[in-house]
Formats: structure tokens, sequence, C-alpha cells
């Protein structure tokens, strides 16, 4: 696997260098009489953000970055190829100008034979799917599509930040429900048994006015996967409230670790849940190309057009090369791999390998990873850690309460004085439900063994000192 440093650490300094200067511009008052204001929709959307703050911040104290989700190695090279075939003319491919709006059709095509196949149920390439730019904008499209002003989300957290925004966005209102630490948990226990979802809590926080459910799994960021089980009892709850749709975002359904214990389930397979289920997917995470922002949404067709509907008038559709490449690489993916059956099987366990190497850096520096069983984030319990009091009176402007809550304080300290850097999990919770976080880091394995190697190192000379 070849790692891409230098077009990393270029990436990197230009993010350091622009988030500084919007820093700068924000704090700046207006020279002149002329007032503008951006649009209300954007009502506290338009401050720094976690990422703003941390990225900067690991590059200024040049700490091993583990905090944002993207790999730092190239696709594979059947998916260079591919995209090489896209754009030449000489291939025939003819994917050069506009998709067609609904999707690119032979991605569409090759879409609906996999979730034929998945759901046990004819899907129709024409009407039941949409393609977009990454799964962010089908999302932001559905919801646009779905929510009226005053609607309710439920979400369930600690709730991937884009989930929150796009639903102020659209005008709706968050409603949330976290997923609560099991009382008996063990330093053996997954992700899976970790975190629970109270069933009665969750439906007491559905209203009238409750109108979607986000539903994540494999679930970023604590690498928890929904059972069956689970998600039955959610489709029991969700039967007794005919009003509410569900959003099943499965970006990580590949990147799973035990198919026989643990498989992944999407939620439109569960009895009775088809007709109100959109699915959510993409190729950035499965096929380690992110910045080519291909996504899907897959459904029956009154929820595709609800996407489909919005998109036409945002961004028509998604770049058709993007597309092409993709609709390749998801045949190429079913083949033989580098020894393994198929590309979905060495990505996974390539995935739970890295998996191993940073639990085992973790630790070295005396935390306690709760293991996931899916997609490339780990939650990590930081108890045992002492924190300086200093850090935990510091301000920033993009903290998520005042005082600093502990994680954000602590992600400072690791990456100051540890040179590691990770992403405080209290950015994905709600104001009341931060302290649920005070505990816990969030650190991604998407890295080249190298760095996850080199923080275990720092982790080990640090927290080896102080004992």
């Amino acid at each position: 696997m070849k790692t891409i440093a230098f077009n990393f650490q270029k990436y990197l300094s230009t993010f350091i260098s622009s988030s500084k200067r919007l820093n700068k511009t924000m704090s700046r008052a207006p020279a002149a009489a002329f007032s503008f204001q951006v649009s209300s929709r954007l009502n506290g959307l338009d401050k720094p953000t976690v990422w703003h703050e941390f990225s900067p911040l690991a590059g200024e104290y040049n700490a091993v970055n583990l905090g944002q989700g993207f790999p730092d190695w190239d696709p594979p090279a059947f998916a260079i190829e591919a995209m090489k075939e896209a754009v030449d003319p000489d291939q025939g491919r003819n994917a050069n100008q506009y998709a067609r709006s609904y999707a690119h059709m032979p991605l569409a095509k090759v879409l609906a034979d996999d979730y034929t196949e998945r759901f046990g149920r004819t899907i129709n390439p024409a009407t039941d799917i949409a393609t977009a730019v990454g799964c962010t904008n089908a999302l932001f499209c559905a919801l646009q599509g779905m929510i009226s002003p005053g609607d309710e989300v439920l979400l369930l957290e600690p709730a991937f930040d884009v989930y929150i925004a796009q639903t102020k966005m659209a005008g709706g209102v968050c409603k949330f429900v976290p997923l609560r630490s099991n009382p008996e948990k063990t330093a053996e226990m997954s992700a899976n048994e970790a975190f629970v979802l109270d069933m009665e809590e969750f439906e007491n926080a559905i209203t009238e006015n409750t109108r979607a459910f986000i539903l994540n799994s494999p679930h970023n960021p604590t690498g928890k996967m929904f059972s069956r089980e689970e998600m039955t009892k959610i489709a029991e709850i969700l039967e007794r409230h005919p009003q509410v749709t569900v959003i099943a975002d499965e970006v990580y359904e590949y990147i799973v670790f035990d198919e026989d214990k643990s498989p992944h389930i999407s939620f439109a397979t569960i009895p009775g849940m088809y007709e109100r289920t959109l699915t959510l997917s993409s190729s950035g995470k499965t096929f380690s190309a992110t910045g080519w922002k291909v996504g899907w949404a897959v459904g029956p067709p009154h929820l595709v057009h609800a996407v489909t509907s919005v998109q036409q008038w945002v961004n028509f559709s998604a770049p058709t090369p993007n597309q092409d490449a993709i609709a390749q690489c998801l045949l190429k993916a079913k083949e033989p791999y580098e020894g393994y059956e198929s590309y979905y099987k060495w990505v996974a366990e390539e995935y739970r390998r890295k998996r191993g190497l940073l639990c085992d850096a973790l630790r070295s520096g005396g935390m306690e990873p709760i293991v996931p069983n899916g997609g490339f984030f780990i939650m990590t319990d930081t108890s045992a850690i002492d924190l300086p009091e200093k850090y935990l009176e510091e301000k920033t402007v993009a903290m998520p309460t005042d005082p600093m809550p502990r994680d954000w304080a602590l992600s400072r300290f690791m990456t100051k004085e540890v040179g590691v850097t990770a992403i405080p999990p209290s950015a994905f919770y709600d104001t009341v439900n931060v302290p649920l976080a005070k505990n816990l880091l969030r650190f991604a394995y998407c890295k080249g063994d190298d760095t996850i190697i080199e923080a275990g190192k720092r982790f080990k000379a640090f927290f080896s000192d102080k004992n």
C-alpha cells in the first residue's frame, strides 16, 4: 500500500493557512457602513468547527494526526485505471459530459444488481437509485426533500456533526437520543456491547412532529454495528409511528471485522421497513478515494424522488467520469485481490489489522480502546489519564461549551505535549449531553502503519515517563 505523505502534508499546510485566514476574517469588524449577514438558516453553523481547530493545531505542534477520517494512501490500482478509462474517449465509455440527473446509468445498473441481491427484491436502476456528490450530498438532498420547517429529525448520539448541520439547514429540529454506556461495561467489551440504545428512551423522543430518523451502522464515531435484534426492536417502535422515514447511512458497510458474529445488516431488509427506508452509501471509504465524492441513495421511488427533486436544482448530477469509474470499481471489487476472495475481503482485513495496531498503541499510553466492530474509528476510555488543570481553563472559538469539556481539553493536551491528535467526541453531542464524552477520545486508524506506530512510540515515551 503506497502512502502519499507529500500530498497529505501539502493538503495540511493549505488547510492550516486557510483556517488561520478564516479565523482572522471572522474576528475582524467591518470597516464600512455596508451591512451583511449570512442567512439565518446558518445561525451557529458559520463558526469554526472541531476540524478548524485540531487540524491546524496538529500541524503547529508537528503531532501525529489521528483525527480526521480519510486514508493517507492511494486508491487501488484498478480504481486508478478505471478513472483513466472513464475519461479516455478511445474506451467508448461516453463519460465526459453531464450524466442524467438521477444517476449515470452504468453505475445505476451495477448498484441495482448489488442491492437487488442484498435486499432480496428487484431494484429498478431508473427509479430506485440516485447518485450524488458523496453521501454528504445525498443526505443534504434527502433532508431538503423530506423536512419542512419545524419537523423533527431523530439522531443517535454521538452523531456525525453533518447530520446536525444539515437538519438545521433544512429548517428541521434535532432531537437527540444518546447511546448509553453499558452499566456492566468491561474492558473486554466491544463497541457493540459497550454502547447501548435504550429503546424506551428512543420511543419517548418520537413526537407527532418527528419526520425522519437517521440510523448510522457501522456507526461513526463508536464503531458499533446494530444487530438484527436491535434493528427489529427499532422497527417495532417505528411501526407505531408511521410518519417517520428512516435514512440509513451505511458508508462503512464493507469495513466490518466479523461477518459471522457481527455482520452488516441493512435496515431496509427488516420486515416492513423497505418502503420507509432510504439507504445511503458511498465509494470513498471503501476504495480509499474520498476525493472522488461518489455517493448514492437507494430505496422506493417516492423516497428517491425526494433526493432527485432537490439535486436537479443544486448540482444537477455527480461528475460523470467519477461515477463511471466507480461503476467499474464495484464490479472489479468482487474479483480475487491480493490473495483474498475479493477486494472487499482484503480491505476489511487490512482495516482489522490496522485496528489492532492502534489498539496496541493506545494501551501503551494507559488508555483502554473500546474495540470497534466496524468502520475505522476507535472510541477510547481516557479516564486513567491525569489532565493538567490549566488545559481545562483554556478557551477556543470552536469549543462546544464553556468551561471547556474535559475531552476537548485532553485532545489539546495530547496534541501539544504528547504529539498525537485525536478528535474530542463532545463535538458530536448536543450541549446537554456533552458530559457523556468527558472520558472519551476518537482516534482514526485509516492511516499508514508507520503513522500508527509512531503514535504508539509517542504514547509510550510520554506516559512511561509519567509512571
